[in-house]
C-alpha cells in the first residue's frame, strides 16, 4: 500500500500573495519542496511577514569577480573606448568616442578577466554569488552562460564543463537555477568573425543544439535549461531561425540580449533597416516564453508591441546605471500592459531592494516627479513593483516559483519582524519600507525547494564556500592578461 506523502505544515503571520496580503497564513510543503494545499490547524510558526523568493532573471555570474575592477578612467583623449583588431569595436558608432569611457571600454576590462575563469574558476565563483543572491532574497537564478570554452575557443575536453560548474554551484549553494548557454557567433551586425578574446564563447548552431541536448538532459525539479541568443549583432539571421525552429526550442525559456547600447540600435538600423526590437518582433514569433534583457532603447511603437507580446522586459537597472546605458521606459511599458522583471546582470550589486528601488529612482530623476510605476491612484510602488518582478522572473525562468501557490516550489523570505525598520508597519506600508526605508538587510530565513538555506542571516555553507571564493579571486589577480 502506498504511504501518504509527508506533510509539513507552516504558518506565517502575513502571507504574500499574488492579490496581496493573507493574514494568518497556513500552507503545507511536501517532501520534494512543493507547496500544498492544508487545513488550518497547527503549524510551524515561520514569522510575521512571509514572501514568495524574488527570482533573478539575468545573470553573467563570472562576473561577480570582477565588480568594482572598471571603475577608473581610461585614457583621456586615447583608445579605452575604440581597441584596434578587436571584434565590432572597428564599427563606426556614435556613442564610442575614445574620449570616454562606456560600456565598450568596459567590455573590453571583462574579456580580459574572464580569459583567466575556468571549470574550477566558474564553480567558486559562482557558489559564492549564488550563496549572495540566497541571503538578499533571490531563490531562482537565470544564468545566462556564453564561457564555453577554453581561452583560445578550444572546446574542453568534456565540452559542456563550464556549464556543469554552474549547475553544481547552484546545488552546492542550494538555488534553484535555469541555464541559458548562449549561441554567440559573430563579431558584429556586419558578420565578421569573433575576435581574439570571444573565441571561446562562439559555436556553430549544430554545436550548440548538440550542447542544449546534452543539458537538457540534467533538468531536475531545482534545474531547468532554456536558450539563450546572445544578441542580434552576435547571432546572424539564418542561425536564429535555424535555432528557433529547432525541436530544442519547442519548449523552455528564450532569452537575447537587446536594444542596451545606442551603438547597438545605430548599428542595426545601418546594417538591417530596423531598431533591434523593432526587427526581432517581425522576423520571430515573440511570446510569453522570451525575455528581452534590456531593452533600453524603445521607441513608442516598440515599447507598446513588445507589451502586447507579453514577453518579459529584462530590467538590470544597477547595471544599467553602472554601464551608463540610459533608462527603460517604465511608465509607458506598464501602462501599455507589459511584463518585466529584474536582474542583477553583472552583480555590482547583489540586492533585489536595489534593483526595484532604482528602477524607480532612475523614472523620477528622468521626469523630476515621484512614484512613477504606481500607475492609479492609491497604489503602491512597492507593491506594484515587487508583485511585477515576481510575476515577470517566474515567467522567464521556466520554473513553478515567484509564488506561494500550492503546487509551486517552497521559495520563501522571512523577514526581520524585530528591525527598526519595520516597527510600526501594517500591510500597505510593508513593501514599500522594504525598497524605501534603508540599507539594513531585512531577510532574516530563506527556504529554497523546502529546505532551510539561510536562517538568522546565515548561509548554512557560507565559510567554506566563502575562503574558496577568496582564495579563486587571489590566484585570478596574480594571472597573467588575457
Amino acid at each position: 500500500m502506498t504511504q501518504p506523502t509527508r506533510i509539513r505544515r507552516c504558518h506565517a503571520g502575513h502571507l504574500w500573495q499574488a492579490d496581496g496580503w493573507s493574514r494568518e497564513g497556513i500552507f503545507g510543503i511536501d517532501a520534494d519542496g512543493t507547496l500544498q494545499a492544508v487545513e488550518d490547524g497547527p503549524a510551524e510558526r515561520l514569522g510575521t511577514w512571509v514572501l514568495p523568493g524574488m527570482p533573478n532573471l539575468h545573470s553573467h555570474a563570472f562576473q561577480r569577480a570582477m565588480a568594482g575592477l572598471a571603475e577608473r578612467r581610461g585614457k583621456v583623449g586615447g583608445s579605452s573606448a575604440l581597441v584596434p583588431g578587436h571584434d565590432d569595436q572597428k564599427a563606426a558608432i556614435q556613442d564610442r568616442t575614445p574620449q570616454q569611457d562606456n560600456f565598450w571600454s568596459w567590455r573590453e576590462t571583462m574579456y580580459a578577466f574572464a580569459a583567466a575563469v575556468g571549470p574550477d574558476e566558474l564553480k567558486a565563483i559562482a557558489a559564492q554569488l549564488y550563496v549572495e543572491m540566497l541571503k538578499a532574497g533571490y531563490t531562482q537564478v537565470c544564468e545566462f552562460h556564453y564561457l564555453h570554452h577554453q581561452p583560445d575557443g578550444t572546446p574542453y575536453a568534456q565540452p559542456e564543463a563550464m556549464s556543469l560548474a554552474l549547475v553544481e554551484a547552484a546545488r552546492e549553494a542550494g538555488i534553484a537555477l535555469t541555464l541559458l548557454p548562449v549561441l554567440y557567433m559573430r563579431g558584429g551586425f556586419d558578420g565578421r568573425p569573433l575576435g581574439a578574446r570571444q573565441r571561446r564563447f562562439g559555436h556553430e548552431v549544430d554545436a550548440y543544439l548538440r550542447l542544449l541536448e546534452t543539458l537538457r538532459s540534467q533538468q531536475d525539479a531545482d534545474l531547468s535549461v532554456g536558450i539563450a541568443l546572445h544578441s542580434l549583432r552576435a547571432v546572424p539571421e539564418d542561425a536564429l531561425q535555424a535555432v528557433l525552429t529547432s525541436g530544442l526550442a519547442q519548449d523552455g525559456p528564450i532569452h537575447i540580449h537587446i536594444a542596451e547600447q545606442l551603438g547597438e540600435v545605430q548599428d542595426c538600423l545601418a546594417i538591417r533597416g530596423a531598431r533591434p526590437v523593432e526587427w526581432l518582433l517581425d522576423h520571430a514569433d515573440v511570446g510569453e516564453r522570451w525575455c528581452l534583457v534590456h531593452a533600453t532603447h524603445l521607441n513608442e511603437d516598440e515599447t507598446a508591441r513588445l507589451a502586447r507580446t507579453g514577453a518579459v522586459a529584462g530590467l538590470c537597472p544597477t547595471t544599467e546605471a553602472n554601464l551608463g546605458d540610459g533608462l527603460f521606459p517604465l511608465a509607458s511599458y506598464l501602462d501599455a500592459g507589459g511584463t518585466l522583471g529584474i536582474g542583477s546582470d553583472s552583480h555590482i550589486s547583489i540586492s533585489p531592494v536595489e534593483e526595484l528601488r532604482w528602477l524607480e529612482y532612475g523614472q523620477r530623476l528622468a521626469t523630476r516627479r515621484r512614484n512613477i510605476a504606481a500607475r492609479r491612484e492609491g497604489a503602491s510602488v512597492g507593491e506594484t513593483l515587487w508583485r511585477a518582478a515576481l510575476e515577470g522572473g517566474a515567467q522567464a525562468s521556466g520554473l513553478p516559483v515567484g509564488t506561494l501557490q500550492p503546487g509551486h516550489r517552497a521559495d520563501l523570505l522571512v523577514l526581520d519582524d524585530g528591525s527598526a525598520l519595520l516597527a510600526a508597519r501594517e500591510e500597505p506600508a510593508l513593501l514599500d519600507s522594504l525598497i524605501f526605508a534603508g540599507n539594513t538587510p531585512l531577510v532574516r530565513d530563506v527556504m529554497s525547494g523546502g529546505r532551510w538555506v539561510v536562517r538568522d542571516f546565515r548561509h548554512h555553507d557560507e565559510e567554506r564556500i566563502a575562503q574558496r571564493y577568496r582564495e579563486t579571486v587571489q590566484r585570478l589577480r596574480q594571472a597573467p592578461a588575457g
